[in-house]
């Protein structure tokens, strides 16, 4: 299966340093549980207000790994619950950012034995 990731930016920003790559993506891979748990149980409790806000903050991390996709959809969901539209399509926008960012961390995990 083709990367979800891409680190053009991230080593555009780093300079390519290797240490400082590696800390960025350790920083991002503790993340993760936090969006990957957080979203569905927010949406689950239907904390609206909070499911956007933590799609803002996935938002800018997937965006430094080259996900820009997915940060577009997170930005469309942040917006959607600002104004709570189309509620009904918030589990298909978790649903799949769920099933990209888990191939993102296997990718990582994958990238970090290159560091």
């Amino acid at each position: 299966m083709q990367q979800v990731i891409n680190l053009d930016y991230l080593k555009e920003v780093t300079g390519g340093e290797a240490e400082v790559m590696r800390e960025f993506i350790l920083l991002f891979l503790d993340q993760i549980p936090e969006f990957k748990n957080g979203l569905p149980e927010l949406l689950n409790q239907k904390k609206y207000k909070e499911l956007g806000e933590l799609a803002h903050k996935a938002k800018a991390s997937v965006m430094t790994f080259g996900m820009n996709d997915l940060g577009m959809q997170l930005k469309q969901l942040q917006l959607k619950t600002q104004k709570l539209e189309a509620i009904d399509s918030y589990n298909d926008d978790v649903m799949h950012f769920i099933e990209i960012i888990t191939q993102a961390e296997k990718d990582l995990h994958e990238e970090l034995t290159k560091y």
